[in-house]
């Protein structure tokens, strides 16, 4: 049976970051691909313009009409910009009992321009954390978190995802993209585990949207598997779409990712 998996985010109209990416991702995994939107982001590879929060009770009713009619597999949380959507997505998730539940704190866009405000910063430590699965900050993402004024060195990566840890997720994945160097080294743990997934460094500039590509590979990958095995295969599918990446021509900054790079001749 065909799995169904949910994006709870934000858009993007130029495709390649936000719910526009994940419901490609998800196809791109012959899953079932749904959404629901919490922000509209006028962006592209350029960078982001501006936003318009949804209201968080209209938020909350899209989930609801989404949980009462369907079989949800495995939920994506990307783009909370404020406290009231934190709270609302959350009391969604506790009332329909949702499992397989993957968080991308969505704070910085690749532009460097700020998604969220500290309140809600706040409501996804207390409110939301303790619901998910499995939370893929980036370094700037973890530091925030973390309240850290400083970044994240290669060697402190997995002391610092085991600080995630206290704010009751039940794995982390921290990213070390955003480290200088030929290697990218990411740390998965929970309580008793540890993996560390390390590659070189693939050179394109189109790289937008990649914290979402696999986010949500992993979550279309999370129904079916364990989570070290979705987070392999989740980092090799991103890995190809990066590579395939320069097949595309899209805009005049950072271009997409080839989320189709196996299906298209």
């Amino acid at each position: 049976m065909i799995k169904n998996i949910l994006t709870i985010a934000g858009t993007d109209p130029s495709g390649g970051a936000g719910i526009q990416a994940d419901m490609k991702v998800f196809s791109a995994f012959g899953t079932y691909a749904m959404s629901v939107i919490t922000a509209v982001v006028a962006q592209n590879t350029m960078g982001v313009r501006s936003y318009r929060d949804m209201d968080a009770n209209f938020v909350g009713e899209q989930i609801d009409v989404v949980f009462e009619d369907i079989h949800v597999d495995a939920v994506k949380i990307g783009m909370l910009s404020n406290a009231d959507i934190v709270n609302v997505v959350a009391s969604k998730l506790k009332y329909y009992s949702v499992k397989n539940i993957v968080l991308d704190p969505v704070m910085v866009a690749k532009s460097g321009d700020s998604l969220i405000n500290e309140a809600a910063i706040h409501a996804i430590r207390e409110q939301l954390l303790p619901l998910v699965t499995i939370i893929t900050p980036n370094i700037p993402e973890a530091c925030v978190l973390l309240k850290k004024k400083d970044t994240i060195s290669i060697d402190e990566m997995l002391e610092n995802a085991q600080q995630l840890l206290q704010f009751k997720s039940q794995w982390v994945l921290l990213k070390g993209g955003h480290l200088e160097g030929n290697i990218c080294k990411d740390v998965l743990c929970n309580t008793d585990e540890y993996y560390e997934f390390t590659n070189e460094r693939l050179i394109t500039k189109n790289d937008h949207g990649t914290g979402c590509t696999l986010s949500s590979a992993i979550t279309a990958l999370l129904s079916t598997t364990t989570v070290p095995k979705a987070v392999e295969k989740a980092k090799n599918y991103l890995s190809q779409a990066l590579k395939a990446s320069s097949q595309l021509s899209v805009g005049h900054g950072h271009g997409p990712l080839h989320h189709f790079y196996g299906l298209w001749k």
